[in-house]
């Protein structure tokens, strides 16, 4: 049975506000009265109350010396300020106290039973309210996933089942959630067919309907956010490795104090949907193909040691080249946290560049070191908790503070990313040699062993637009929510990576990732 919400009101006139009181409890509330602040603390010291009304001019301790002792005791208890006064000074600092709202004198019963509801039934009515929403949406998505979509209905419909998944994760609805769950599951499928059936046209030649890919999205988009930045203002392009559209919709808020949003257009990552082909496609404007034809020197094939990323400066160089560029530009990468700080003791000297690169890795590593510590496992245990990290991060790390910077610059800012991420669940049992790679969202090699009806099968590498290492290497592609896994210790293997998030394939989360450009407020 549910408990009884308890409010307690401390006013030096409470018998006058009697009517008040009668009115709560009829609406189902215990409403506790006192007559003074000390009374008020006496009884918080002792009960447990879900809100407190709190006159601001008491006799003796007034109101905001009460506030500051409640919320010294209790930070979290919700206080509604109630006073006759209107002076600006002592709204500004119950405020500054952390009021979870403010009336003014004489009150009504209905301003008193909004107050209320807002503070005690929010979440409800809120979680109530998307519960119905969605409710209504779920049928008019699951109709529109029947007909004939191209890339941009995929697009909006993969957005909206993010704006619900972040919506509902606050309910207390388990089955709602459940319900989304299997519609998102659904998408991926229907969107993993579109975009199998879709990718080698979408790679042959751009077109009105179809998507803009990796190799295409500097060539496309960038001359034009440098027109409109104009001569007198920087350009920087901030590429967060596998940001996903649900962590940048968490983190979004937390620049929009500094940032208007200009622009937003997802884009589609190409395949394999992994850091060595995507990243290198969009730095360069060029297929990994084309940059192993045109550019051997900066092309590491998969069986090559070392970073396969190492050359992403150069081939920026080359791509602004191409796009007659005549400006200054620069590139920085960041690994760790030290080159996070460095970089942020020394931004002020690209504020000289008309563009400015900036790689920032952690939400990579992030996805990588959850796979292979326990602890980050534990943290991250599923797509809640894998946002709530990178929240959590972003709102302490440099890059934040680069942001910052960006702003007081003036600067017209790209986010964007290379990829994002799955979690994934079901494992497929592949075969391959030595030499085939470790990825488990794809595999490149000679004579690989699958069922062709488990994967994307790509036998002729070249008309998708990457390199073959051998005259009969081929290529396969996990889709939704599938890992690859060899049959040696399979059983191991496909425990140990269950759950884990990979990328390198088809999925909605891996493959349509965010484009936004903003503007400082101060330019509005």
């Amino acid at each position: 049975m549910q408990r009884t919400p308890r409010i307690l009101w401390a006013d030096d006139e409470i018998e006058l506000l009697r009517p008040h009181v009668l009115f709560l409890e009829g609406k189902g509330f215990h409403v506790t009265a006192v007559n003074s602040g000390v009374e008020a603390l006496e009884l918080l010291a002792e009960q447990v109350f879900d809100l407190v009304f709190l006159d601001e001019q008491m006799p003796g301790l007034n109101g905001l010396e009460t506030l500051q002792r409640i919320k010294e005791k209790r930070p979290h208890l919700p206080v509604i300020m109630i006073t006759k006064s209107e002076e600006e000074h002592i709204m500004e600092e119950a405020i500054g106290s952390k009021i979870s709202d403010y009336l003014i004198k004489p009150v009504n019963p209905n301003q008193i039973l909004l107050a209320v509801k807002k503070n005690l039934d929010e979440k409800r009515l809120v979680s109530e309210k998307a519960m119905t929403d969605y409710q209504r949406e779920f049928r008019e998505l699951s109709m529109q996933m029947m007909g004939r979509l191209d890339a941009a209905d995929w697009t909006a419909i993969y957005e909206r089942l993010v704006h619900w998944k972040l919506e509902l994760e606050r309910s207390d609805d388990a089955g709602m959630r459940d319900v989304l769950e299997m519609q998102f599951k659904d998408a991926d499928r229907q969107f993993s067919k579109f975009y199998q059936t879709s990718y080698e046209e979408w790679m042959a030649a751009p077109g009105d309907d179809h998507p803009t890919l990796s190799h295409r999205l500097l060539t496309e988009r960038l001359p034009q956010v440098l027109a409109d930045a104009g001569s007198d203002r920087p350009v920087y392009l901030v590429v967060i490795d596998n940001l996903r559209m649900d962590q940048w919709r968490m983190i979004e808020p937390m620049l929009l104090d500094r940032f208007r949003v200009v622009r937003t257009e997802p884009y589609f990552s190409m395949l394999p949907t992994a850091t060595q082909y995507a990243r290198n496609a969009l730095f360069a404007g060029l297929t990994p193909a084309e940059i192993a034809r045109v550019y051997p020197e900066y092309w590491v094939d998969e069986d090559q040691e070392g970073s396969k990323n190492k050359y992403e400066a150069e081939l920026f160089d080359q791509l602004l080249k191409r796009l007659d560029f005549k400006g200054k530009s620069g590139y920085h990468k960041v690994t760790n946290l030290a080159a996070g700080r460095k970089l942020v003791d020394q931004f002020h000297r690209t504020k000289e560049n008309d563009i400015t690169a900036v790689v920032y890795n952690f939400v990579d590593m992030l996805s990588h070191a959850r796979t292979e510590m326990d602890v980050l496992k534990e943290l991250a245990e599923d797509d809640a908790a894998y946002r709530s990290l990178t929240l959590s991060w972003f709102e302490h790390s440099a890059l934040r503070e680069l942001f910052d910077q960006m702003a007081e610059f003036n600067a017209r800012v790209v986010i964007t990313t290379d990829h994002g991420t799955v979690r994934v669940s079901n494992p497929i049992q592949v075969k391959g040699d030595r030499k085939t790679n470790s990825n488990l969202r794809y595999k490149v090699g000679r004579n690989l062993g699958y069922k062709a009806s488990d994967v994307f099968e790509v036998r002729d590498p070249q008309a998708f637009g990457l390199p073959r290492p051998q005259v009969s290497s081929s290529y396969i592609f996990a889709r939704e929510d599938d890992f690859l896994v060899y049959p040696n210790n399979y059983h191991h293997f496909a425990q140990n990576f269950k759950d884990s998030f990979q990328h390198g394939g088809i999925s909605l989360e891996e493959v349509i990732i965010p484009w936004v450009e903003l503007d400082p407020v101060e330019s509005v």
